[in-house]
């Protein structure tokens, strides 16, 4: 069985950079994530910054160019292979802003994450950069480790994610995906993309009939004002016909803004904002709510 996931606190360097440049690498970088309670070996398969979104409080710079809009399996292998290693033999652990947490949680990954500047399943071999890292992760001896897809479910109907998610299925995978609103007039607000709700909500439902998901909702202040109680409602209703549907939804994780973000209209909840709204949802779902301030 994994190790519980560790308590950390949201003040600490490692937590609140999220940089996705680590060295010379290209792809792979390492954070400490609250969420996934320890370390996580991010794999951004958008070094180019390229996205199907356009979310407001999203911290990527995207008037700096981005490096290659090609994806290098064999140098994503070799990055991947010496990011675990340095990991596990406490390299990491002495460098900056990572010599702030305890060693033991720098050394074990708890996830290995396709994240990063952008949209990974807009990649159009995403299952094969799956397999390179579940390869990676059984002969490093990672059986505890997640291969985990934080998404913003756009392109989960694709077949070459569909053929990715079935490789994440048989080495410890998890889906993350992101609704963060309840009607189409607050998610064109927020998310400020051409794709319609419906579909993310569509592709929701036919990824979550399959295996559990994990939903991930991003709460914030717009010019000043949380989201309207009619909105968090209807959000709580998205999440209601899911499951009346046939979706397993393992919890929903609710998070505000940790970083900083370009748009300055953009707001962060207190704990105690975050954690009413969660109530909310508990109530009205039956879901389990998991917040992080």
């Amino acid at each position: 069985m994994p190790e519980p996931a560790a308590a950390i606190s949201n003040t600490l360097a490692a937590v609140r950079d999220h940089t996705r440049i680590y060295r010379d690498f290209t792809y792979v970088y390492p954070v400490i994530s609250r969420r996934s309670g320890g370390l996580s070996i991010g794999i951004n398969l958008n070094p180019d910054k390229k996205c199907n979104f356009d979310c407001v409080y999203c911290e990527v710079d995207r008037k700096t160019p981005g490096k290659t809009s090609v994806v290098d399996l064999d140098q994503l292998h070799e990055e991947l292979i010496e990011m675990i290693r340095f990991a596990r033999n406490g390299g990491l652990a002495r460098e900056p802003k990572f010599d702030e947490v305890t060693p033991e949680l720098t050394r074990t990954p708890r996830d290995i994450a396709f994240s990063g500047d952008g949209e990974p399943t807009m990649l159009h071999n995403f299952d094969e950069c799956v397999r390179v890292a579940a390869g990676v992760k059984r002969a490093e001896g990672l059986a505890q480790t997640k291969l985990v897809l934080i998404t913003d479910a756009a392109g989960l109907d694709t077949t070459s994610v569909r053929r990715g998610l079935e490789i994440m299925d048989a080495n410890q995978g998890e889906v993350w995906a992101k609704l963060d609103a309840g009607t189409a007039s607050y998610y064109k607000l927020v998310n400020r993309t051409a794709i319609r709700l419906d579909r993310i909500l569509h592709n929701l439902l036919l990824t979550a009939r399959t295996r559990p998901i994990i939903i991930q909702s991003l709460f914030l202040r717009l010019h000043g004002e949380p989201m309207p109680s009619t909105e968090l409602g209807e959000y709580c209703s998205r999440l209601g016909e899911l499951v009346h549907d046939g979706a397993q939804i393992r919890e929903v994780h609710l998070y505000t803004i940790a970083r900083p973000t370009p748009e300055p209209f953009c707001g962060r909840l207190t704990k105690a904002e975050l954690e009413c709204m969660a109530e909310t949802v508990r109530a009205k779902t039956g879901l389990r709510v998991v917040t992080f301030d």
